[in-house]
């Protein structure tokens, strides 16, 4: 819902800007899509090989956890009718704490301002600012009014003669990697 007033504010803007303005005629409108521009930004595919790395520690940590639930609770049942109650009750207490730690953990990696969370806006926004700065370029060098991100899905329509700035924001990104030497490469 929030999403449809977002994009239905940025058209009726952009459509206001055009008829409405006198001057008009004279803006000049150009548009990217950022999720082309990730998936062929060479630093973003590393950064996500990276949280995917750390995620998959997360998973790994995860299901071993659930490992250890199941054969808890395996022990148990099979050894029911040779434990005393007191003993049943105090693996049973075992089992529910447990339960209660990998639900805990859960919540924390991948909840709503989990760590997952946490670490991908930190993995993620150096290159989100690289790419706002490259589109911010380009917009100078060219003189545009005003540039759209087409992933976000707040144009509509784009016509043939409209100006996609998409490859050449991406060329720009490319450029910066490749005179960006590694670290230690000056020793």
């Amino acid at each position: 819902m929030k999403a449809s007033y977002l994009w239905l504010g940025g058209f009726l803007m952009l459509l206001f800007l055009l008829h409405a303005n006198p001057a008009a005629a004279q803006l000049k409108v150009g548009h990217v899509n950022t999720q082309k521009i990730l998936e062929g930004f060479k630093e973003a595919q590393d950064a996500r090989r990276q949280f995917d790395e750390i995620n998959k520690g997360w998973e790994e940590e995860f299901n071993n956890m659930r490992r250890e639930f199941a054969q808890k609770r395996d022990e148990l049942e099979s050894q029911a009718l040779l434990l005393s109650e007191e003993k049943k009750r105090e693996k049973l207490l075992e089992l529910q704490n447990l339960e209660l730690r990998i639900q805990q953990y859960a919540q924390e990696k991948w909840g709503q301002n989990g760590e997952g969370e946490k670490k991908q806006a930190e993995i993620m926004q150096p290159l989100s600012d690289k790419i706002v700065n490259a589109v911010k370029k380009i917009g100078e060098q060219d003189r545009f009014d005003y540039v759209f991100d087409n992933a976000a899905n707040i144009i509509l329509y784009a016509g043939p003669n409209q100006v996609d700035l998409t490859a050449r924001v991406l060329e720009e990104l490319n450029k910066t990697v490749a005179t960006t030497k590694p670290a230690g490469a000056n020793k």
